[in-house]
């Protein structure tokens, strides 16, 4: 949405903007106090949220090197941060050019789709405990997002 705004912002220069455009920001103007909130919120229980995904990430995978498990809950927290600020921008093309152009190669290079998939759906486990559904509404596309490119064999394409 953040490229959207600017070509709007372009196009005020030359003409006012129509009806349609003008739905659209108005759009994400109203909803931008509740992505805030959402995002606040995120920040501020990112321990919350991932340290039981931690814990069971361990007692699931017992046979996996410690460091490697860290690197992999490190890795998703960077996704978390990155989806989290792609719904506050309202812009999935944040997110792909961002997180999930750099990490395909490192996901299947690591050869840690198991574990990554894991870990998503415990982080959607924790989420659905933590946030309203309306909260989810928001957050949501930006993780299926990551899902599609990272982890659903077959779908790992660039939307670019």
């Amino acid at each position: 949405m953040q490229a959207e705004l600017n070509e709007l912002l372009v196009q005020a220069e030359n003409r006012y903007l129509q009806t349609e455009e003008l739905l659209g920001f108005k759009s994400y103007a109203e909803t931008l106090a509740q992505r805030l909130k959402i995002y606040e919120f995120l920040r501020d229980r990112e321990v919350v949220i991932f340290q039981p995904i931690a814990d069971q990430i361990q007692t699931q995978f017992p046979q996996e090197k410690q460091e490697r498990l860290e690197q992999i809950l490190q890795q998703w927290i960077l996704i978390f941060r990155h989806s989290a600020m792609a719904m506050l921008l309202n812009d999935s093309k944040y997110l792909q050019e961002r997180v999930i152009d750099w990490l395909l190669g490192l996901v299947q290079a690591h050869n840690s789709q198991a574990i990554d998939t894991q870990v998503y759906q415990l982080l959607n486990t924790r989420l659905n405990e933590l946030l309203s559904p309306k909260a989810l509404i928001f957050l949501q596309p930006f993780l299926e997002q990551v899902k599609t490119h990272l982890l659903e064999p077959g779908t790992q394409k660039s939307t670019r």
